[in-house]
């Protein structure tokens, strides 16, 4: 029997509402499970705007226990009903402890675990150190009802050494939710190609496909009149091949989604022999903080 995997990823804008961007997102979930989606990648966090922006302590009491966050709490029982997975991307809080993380739901709406975004960027725009400690959780693939899976959150979806790794681990897919767009302290620096490219390097190199599922809208700042953050969408499906088999443009708001066969898929990794000729014996250097000469 041949083993294929049906994912989608959702795009959509979302605003101070969290009941709202729940229903919006439930709502895009069924129209993708009628697509005959198996797994369905919504934006990072969803549950409100981008708020990392700029350091506002308000923002603090918006995180919950993974568990028990409203996104989780909303969406298992959906996963159960549609026969779904969903990545989900909250803010979480453990004790005095705050993380961007990802709850995993597999089909039958369990909680397979949480995942902790490992590469925390800080920057005009995207200052994402003020909120969020370093994931502690290590990378993570998740051994679903429809496949293994590896997840990294926006900034983690830069490194090659996280792609590599969760490939490494076993993951079939690797998905990224994301929110990224303007460059406040640059307005002519668009980072929407190079950003798909990045992932789409990832797909080649691993043999494996890559989903990048991104917001779109602009969210103005309530504190700087004038200001606000223009997300530029440009969600995407790459198969194996790094090829583009679906995608989004920088306004639209819906769902793509795309097929793959999974048994093709390990079959044509083990024939390229990228795993079978790594040198671990020499890539010593990636190990270091300061690698001498």
């Amino acid at each position: 029997m041949v083993r294929t995997l049906k994912v989608a990823a959702l795009q959509t804008a979302y605003g101070m509402d969290l009941s709202a961007n729940i229903a919006k997102t439930m709502d895009l979930i069924h129209q993708a499970a009628a697509q005959g989606a198996q797994v369905i990648l919504p934006p990072e966090l969803f549950q409100g705007p981008y708020f990392c922006v700029a350091q506002e302590e308000q923002w603090f009491t918006q995180a919950h226990p993974w568990r028990t966050h409203p996104c989780v709490t909303a969406l298992a029982p959906l996963a159960a009903e549609l026969g779904v997975v969903l990545p989900v991307s909250i803010f979480e809080k453990e004790g005095p402890h705050y993380f961007n993380s990802l709850v995993m739901i597999d089909a039958d709406g369990s909680l397979m675990g949480v995942y902790r975004k490992s590469h925390i960027p800080d920057g005009p725009g995207y200052m994402e150190k003020y909120y969020f400690r370093p994931g502690d959780t290590g990378f993570k693939v998740w051994d679903t009802r429809f496949g293994k899976i590896g997840v990294g959150i926006c900034w983690d979806q830069w490194y090659p050494e996280a792609a590599r790794a969760m490939v490494l681990m076993g993951a079939e897919i690797l998905l990224y939710p994301t929110a990224i767009g303007s460059e406040p302290h640059d307005a002519s620096l668009d980072t929407a190609t190079p950003w798909r490219r990045a992932m789409q390097g990832h797909a080649v190199s691993n043999i494996i496909p890559v989903v990048g599922s991104n917001r779109t809208g602009f969210e103005p700042w309530d504190n700087y009149p004038g200001g606000g953050q223009g997300f530029y969408g440009s969600s995407f499906i790459a198969d194996h091949r790094g090829d583009l088999v679906a995608e989004l443009g920088r306004d639209d708001e819906g769902i793509i989604a795309a097929e793959f066969d999974l048994d093709f898929l390990a079959r044509h990794r083990a024939a390229w022999g990228f795993f079978r000729d790594r040198r671990t014996d020499l890539y010593t250097a990636l190990t270091l903080p300061r690698p001498s000469e």
